[in-house]
């Protein structure tokens, strides 16, 4: 078992996680409080807009018309991916850039999994595209798990460049 410093050397990944939770929820929050459903705000001409819609599926709606069952996939699926992250974070499987894509992951994912219990399906607002290309709406949650993801892979990239040099 990790001993207590160990722990403690690991909160600010976990801080990171409840700093993605807050501004994720602050928001959605805003966003429910001044848009009607699929109402949208031009921010950038012709690239990014802001608007209201409800997700409950995934990433790009996947499973969004599964008929509900998909909610509680989702839930258990973020529970277990937080826990296992978690995991790995106190045990010091990763270097500094993975625990931070970790805590990243962490923190979006329990945003979402905060919209699924409250909402039913998760908020998204952010709109991004080009003439009629269209990004799939997201939300702040959605951009920490990518950035974090995105951190995991560079981590494991340089832990096995660290490998082949070290040997």
């Amino acid at each position: 078992m990790a001993s207590q410093s160990s722990v403690s050397s690991k909160l600010p990944y976990f801080a990171l996680a409840i700093v993605a939770i807050i501004l994720d929820q602050i928001s959605k929050a805003a966003v429910l409080r001044h848009f009607e459903f699929a109402e949208r705000m031009n921010v950038i001409p012709d690239f990014f807009d802001l608007t209201l819609v409800y997700n409950p599926g995934a990433a790009f709606s996947f499973l969004a018309d599964a008929g509900g069952w998909q909610k509680f996939f989702f839930l258990g699926l973020a529970a277990v991916i937080s826990v296992y992250l978690a995991v790995l974070i106190v045990r010091d499987v990763f270097g500094g850039l993975g625990k931070v894509g970790a805590g990243m992951i962490i923190g979006g994912a329990i945003g979402n999994v905060v919209d699924r219990l409250v909402h039913g399906h998760v908020v998204d607002f952010l709109l991004f595209y080009w003439k009629n290309w269209f990004y799939p709406a997201f939300n702040v949650a959605d951009s920490f798990i990518v950035v974090g993801a995105l951190l995991l892979i560079l981590d494991g990239m340089k832990q096995k460049h660290d490998e082949r040099q070290s040997v």
